[in-house]
Formats: C-alpha cells, structure tokens, sequence
C-alpha cells in the first residue's frame, strides 16, 4: 500500500500484483490526476499495473479503453498509468470508476522469467557464487555471479561445460519437484519471494505459482569474463 502525500489525504493505492500474479483486471476507481514530463497520468486505488523495476518490464495493459504503460512516478510515489510513447491518454477525473485490466500475455512471460531468474540464483548459490547482477527482461534474461578465486574449474571450457550442465541439473530437479512461490511480507515490511526453502530474496516483482508452472527454461553454457560468471536464460510460463 502507498500513500501520497503531495497529492491527496485520501490517495492510498494498493498494489494488487503484489498479491496475485494471475489477476487480470481490477474495477476500481481514479485516485489521482496528474503530468510528468508534461504528460497527463491516472493513478486508480487498486492497481494491478507492475511498473518497470527490478530487472522486470513493465506491464502492458489499459485503462477503460486507453492503451496505457504503468510508471513510478517520483514525487508521488503512486504507480501511474500513462499513454505509450505515441499515443494519448482520455481525461479521467479523480472519483471516476474505471476498470484495469493487464495483458496476461505478458504478465505469464515476466513473471516466469523472474520467476526462473530467482531459481537460477538459487542454484548459482549452491555452487559458492556471490549474486552482482540481475535482468529479468526478454530475449536479455541472465543472472551474474562474483565466483571465489578458488573456483579454477570455469578456466577452461571443459571445466565451464561441467559448471552448466550442474546448474541446468539443480534447476530440472527444483521445477520437476514443483516447489512452491510464495512472498511474506518481513521485517519492516519488507516483501521477501521465496522458493519454498531452497531460496529468498527481497523482491517486489510478479511471479509463478510454483515452480512446476515454468516450461522451456533453457541455460547456454555459461559465460566467464573478469572473475565473473553470466548464465543468461530462457523461460516460458506452461500453458494455463
């Protein structure tokens, strides 16, 4: 929940991506009007718009019927939604009912590719590397590990060959096992994803149910360049 207060006493939002990944629309009502960069916005008391952050896009989707791209505005520290580099966004009026809706398309694909992100952590972990780096993006997935300086097996490529073919083995066998997603809110407040009890991370993106929901996850032999390990990634929600 986020409350405003350079707009209204009464602009409280609440983030519903946070708590169900799966839902697709939300009818609910305009909280607050506004421009950034000369641009108008709508920011709407329940919103299941995630906004680009944490090595995930953002989402796409529409409000009523306007196009619309979700954005964190800075000074009120709402989610807002705004027209796509483009296009034009309708006058919306504060009080307004509006229904929200996002692709689920698009959802399910960063979702899983987060979701598969924090798993390929997981495992990278177990090996005694140090997390630098994520990008949870498509067609950019990787995640990007600071190895010890005892690690001497990625040297050379037979050595990097048996370092993939460990990790894709402890991913194959976390998804077959289906382990579940779940978020707890800790310490503050603070939103923590966890792979059942095999990973945790603070994290306010949009992920899978369980880890059997992840299809085609796919690890390129990983990448070693200045002490550093990059296993980029594919992943694909299974069919619903």
């Amino acid at each position: 929940m986020i409350r405003s207060t350079g707009i209204s006493r009464d602009a409280v939002q609440i983030s519903t991506y946070l708590d169900d990944t799966y839902l697709e629309q939300a009818d609910t009502r305009v909280i607050a009007v506004g421009h950034r960069d000369g641009a108008p916005w709508v920011a709407v008391e329940h919103c299941p718009f995630h906004p680009q952050g944490g090595g995930q896009p953002a989402d796409r989707g529409w409000l009523e019927d306007a196009k619309i791209v979700p954005v964190r505005d800075r000074e009120s520290g709402l989610i807002v939604a705004m027209a796509p580099e483009g296009g034009s966004l309708p006058l919306f009026a504060e009080g307004q009912q509006v229904r929200a809706r996002i692709d689920p398309k698009a959802r399910m694909a960063h979702a899983a590719l987060h979701t598969a992100g924090h798993l390929v952590e997981a495992v990278g972990r177990m090996q005694g590397w140090e997390t630098v780096s994520n990008n949870h993006f498509p067609g950019q997935a990787r995640i990007e590990f600071q190895v010890p300086e005892t690690e001497t097996r990625l040297a050379d490529p037979d050595g990097r060959g048996e370092a993939t073919a460990i990790l894709r083995a402890s991913v194959a066998a976390a998804i077959a096992d289906d382990l579940p997603v779940f978020a707890r809110y800790e310490g503050e407040g603070r939103r923590v994803v966890h792979l059942h009890d095999l990973h945790a991370a603070p994290c306010g993106g949009t992920h899978v149910r369980s880890l059997g929901d992840l299809a085609e996850v796919v690890l390129p032999t990983l990448k070693v360049k200045k002490g550093r390990v990059r296993v980029s990634y594919t992943a694909a929600h299974r069919s619903l």
